[in-house]
């Protein structure tokens, strides 16, 4: 019986590991490997309207996102505040001093990048965004528990 389940969960751990991978249409493939082709330790998520990639390229853990036709709609990657544009470092030190910075990501896409950044304090949970690398904007706002 014990071999029997062993056997088992092996067919289906290998059949699911296959076909998460069958889901990714080779059309996105073929894109993500065109564009990323020294990309590592690649896992795909698929959604209804999008396919994501996490990976690590140049040392960095990267998220892109593709439609369904292999487009690529933008990158993400976490930063650390010291990679922010200067103005957008001094507004949080100026404006958001009792807050630590908990999530910091850069995204890119349609040759734009845009910052987002989550702040805490005991309180408050706050999520900013810059699109213009000069100011944050509100994003969301969640009081703690």
């Amino acid at each position: 019986m014990k071999k029997m389940m062993l056997t088992l969960a092996i067919v289906v751990s290998t059949l699911s590991a296959f076909a998460v991978e069958e889901k990714v249409s080779t059309r996105v493939l073929d894109a993500f490997k065109n564009e990323f082709n020294t990309a590592k330790e690649v896992e795909w998520t698929v959604g209804n309207t999008y396919y994501m990639a996490t990976f690590t390229y140049n040392d960095k853990y990267v998220f892109a996102y593709y439609n369904m036709e292999g487009t690529l709609l933008g990158l993400s990657h976490y930063i650390s505040t010291a990679e922010l544009p200067m103005t957008l470092q001094n507004n949080l030190k100026k404006n958001y001093s009792d807050y630590w910075v908990s999530d910091l990501f850069e995204v890119a896409k349609n040759g734009r990048t845009e910052y987002y950044v989550t702040l805490e304090n005991a309180d408050k949970k706050i999520v900013l965004q810059s699109s213009d690398s000069n100011d944050w904007d509100d994003y969301k706002k969640v009081k703690k528990a």
